[in-house]
């Protein structure tokens, strides 16, 4: 087998992609990102930086030439608030995204290919009940997601399954289950629950108030999993051999109101819930990590708990940096 070497890094300046990019360089890798932004809240450490536009096809060209190995994580996308209101922007942008991408990989004969996808591919009608059934791989199918999100995340899926049988692609896919964690968005309307929570508890402290707002009545459950566990998965699943859609996420399901309690209590503060009416997504979703466990002999290592100091800490910081900028008249 070919030593990877030289990677690509789509998507490097998000949230994960600015993660992985540094992972990926403490490993010894040359790392190229591209991405249509810098990253927001750090330097990039990648060898390589470059400001492109995926959805152009030349673009994607250049971006593969000379790699050995793509973690396509670029992708158009948010929290609920976004994904719920922008369906066709979403599948627009990431349909040409992932269309020019793998086949600008096929073309530079890359060796391996990592494609990130989303629990959000399940099917809705399994997701009905706060008390879900963890999800199974196998459970995507027959195919019912939610949203264009959804949708666009199971069609790029089957793209890299043919790739791989049709042109020797040695493709790998990984589907997230609510990443978060330090240095993505907080604000701005793309920002997922615990951020959210993060933030509204943070400015309610700064504030002297004890009251914020949840979307829905609270009791939609998730399961959420560390940026840090997240790259450390991908690079073991690019590193494997299991060429099938695995789950990547924690499988301890909670309620957004627990998820605002947990906050709250690391915040060191006392809230009260004031449920308006907001997306809430589907009722209930968890991830089985069976196969996670079996491929990988891993699993994320970071609790809940200790993720979320790591992330209420930095989002904090966050807060009072732009109140004082405020103040300032910046």
């Amino acid at each position: 087998m070919t030593e990877i070497k030289r990677v690509l890094v789509t998507g490097a300046g998000g949230f994960i992609g600015s993660h992985l990019v540094r992972f990926l360089k403490d490993k010894g890798y040359w790392v190229r990102g591209v991405d249509l932004k810098y990253p927001e809240f750090d330097e990039t450490v990648a060898d390589e930086f470059n400001v492109v536009d995926l959805r152009l096809r030349e673009s994607a060209i250049d971006a593969t030439k000379g790699v050995d190995a793509v973690y396509a994580l670029a992708a158009d996308m948010g929290g609920m608030g976004f994904i719920s209101s922008h369906h066709a922007e979403i599948l627009h942008n990431n349909s040409l995204i992932n269309l020019n991408t793998i086949e600008a990989a096929r073309m530079a004969s890359v060796k391996k290919y990592l494609y990130t996808s989303s629990a959000c591919v399940y099917p809705e009608h399994l997701q009905l009940d706060a008390d879900v059934k963890p999800l199974k791989e196998e459970d995507a199918y027959p195919a019912a997601p939610q949203d264009a999100y959804g949708w666009e995340k199971l069609i790029s899926e089957r793209l890299c399954q043919h790739y791989r049988e049709d042109y020797g692609l040695d493709t790998r896919i990984v589907r997230f289950h609510n990443i978060f964690g330090e240095n993505g968005s907080w604000e701005g309307g793309r920002e997922k629950a615990p951020a959210a929570l993060c933030r509204k508890i943070a400015e309610a402290k700064l504030a002297g108030r004890d009251e914020i707002e949840i979307w829905g009545d609270g009791d939609q459950t998730r399961s959420f999993c560390h940026v840090d566990d997240c790259v450390e998965g991908i690079f073991r699943l690019m590193n494997s051999s299991f060429s099938e859609p695995l789950n990547l996420g924690q499988d301890r399901m909670i309620s957004i109101n627990e998820l605002a309690d947990i906050v709250a209590n690391i915040a060191n503060v006392t809230i009260s819930k004031r449920h308006v009416d907001g997306p809430m997504g589907v009722r209930g979703r968890n991830s089985d990590n069976t196969k996670l466990r079996k491929v990988l002999n891993w699993e994320p290592k970071i609790s809940l708990e200790d993720g979320l100091r790591r992330t209420y800490a930095w989002i904090e910081g966050e807060v009072i940096q732009k109140g004082i900028v405020r103040s300032v008249g910046v």
